[in-house]
């Protein structure tokens, strides 16, 4: 079989570089990304800006991402913006723009694609800040494990968008996604199985993709902390431990084996919105605050799937109550639906079938089920179809 040169593209802490692209006098400065229009900068009379800092923020919020420089205090995405001040409160702290995100999202895409000239370019897209590159079949790949087009396609996306990238060029996008982050920021890592046991077994275990929280807790309780740990434990053991599937699956990744094709087109399974509030909210006592994000999540995805052209019949709800616990709710309706005000009723209905004792941290509407207009669905009589809608309780 021929040797394949599968690369990954991961743009560096993108959300924050793009945000440095506006404000370039915080270059080198921590900075988190997380927060609210309310931590837009204040323009000064002398032109100046002046930035929100973490050390005044009081909130439910959390990071989205944080500069290098903030990372060296210890403040990773994920972590709430409450704990990230006290690891860093000078960080400046910037309210998230997904739109100037996903505009320069599809800059550096389409710079890549330029660079590889493919007619279609076999790229895989994984979301806004990373891609899959199938390099196998381009001219002069094979001299030197894809280095010169991998540093082209670097110096492309630098020249369209001002942001830099970390590639990881290897034989499969297991080993390449775990070699674009060895070098980061703006590195260039070119592995071949040979290199497996130097780079790629002292890793944590947790850094393969697909090992979760879950799995990685459990791995640790077993004694095994990193890659080499897991390619050295038996194959049987693995099995009996984590079942047939995910046990022989742990064994082929830490094996560094892989045989994904780079897909170029998938289609969504759902498209969703949710929000996580400032402070809980009790669904009662605040109800016509709960009522505006509720209608407001709803319109945001009837426009996310008009915007890309989607229909779906399943409608779902997602609770997080101030225990941390969390419900979904779904209907599936008799027709695919694109509009606001069939995706509200949907909700509201699924809403009625939710305990609202507590008072909510997090809300969030989704709708699966995806078709294109005009396409034929089949009925699915498992479930419940829509009944004629009441008021609800977030209803004005």
């Amino acid at each position: 079989m021929p040797e394949r040169y599968i690369a990954h593209l991961d743009m560096d802490a993108f959300y924050a570089s793009v945000e440095l692209l506006r404000y370039p006098e915080l270059k080198g400065e921590p900075v988190v990304i997380g927060g609210g229009r309310r931590h837009e900068p204040e323009v000064l009379a002398d032109g100046s800006r002046r930035y929100a800092t973490l050390r005044h923020y009081a909130g439910r919020g959390v990071v989205t991402t944080a500069t290098y420089a903030a990372r060296r205090y210890g403040v990773n995405s994920g972590m709430g913006l409450m704990k990230a001040a006290a690891l860093a409160p000078d960080a400046v702290l910037l309210p998230v723009d997904f739109d100037e995100y996903r505009r320069y999202s599809r800059l550096f895409k389409a710079a890549v694609a330029e660079v590889v000239g493919n007619t279609p370019p076999l790229i895989e897209d994984r979301g806004v800040d990373e891609i899959y590159i199938d390099l196998s079949a381009l001219p002069g790949v094979a001299v030197d494990r894809g280095a010169t087009l991998a540093r082209a396609i670097k110096a492309r996306v630098l020249e369209t968008t001002g942001l830099s990238c970390s590639i990881g060029v290897t034989p499969n996008k297991l080993l390449s996604k775990l070699a674009s982050e060895l070098d980061k920021p703006d590195g260039l890592t070119i592995l071949r199985e040979a290199d497996i046991e130097t780079r790629i077994w002292p890793l944590p275990a947790r850094r393969i993709n697909g090992i979760g929280p879950k799995a990685s807790a459990k791995l640790e309780a077993l004694g095994i902390r990193t890659i080499g740990e897991l390619a050295a434990a038996d194959a049987a053991w693995l099995l009996k431990n984590f079942g047939a599937h995910y046990g022989a699956w742990l064994h082929a990744a830490a094996h560094g084996r892989d045989e994904r094709p780079v897909v170029t087109h998938s289609e969504p399974v759902s498209l969703s919105r949710e929000t996580t509030f400032d402070r809980d909210l009790h669904p009662r006592n605040d109800r016509a605050a709960l009522s505006a994000i509720f209608t407001r999540l709803c319109e945001q995805v009837a426009d996310d799937l008009q915007r890309k052209g989607y229909v779906g019949r399943t409608i779902g709800l997602k609770l997080r109550y101030d225990d941390f616990r969390t419900v979904t709710r779904d209907l599936t309706l008799p027709a695919p639906v694109d509009d606001l005000a069939a995706i509200r009723r949907a909700a509201g209905e699924c809403l009625k079938r939710a305990p609202l004792e507590r008072r909510l941290r997090l809300l969030g509407v989704r709708v699966g089920s995806l078709s294109r207009p005009g396409e034929l669905v089949p009925p699915d009589a498992a479930k419940p179809a829509a009944q004629p809608h009441t008021r609800s309780l977030f209803d004005d």
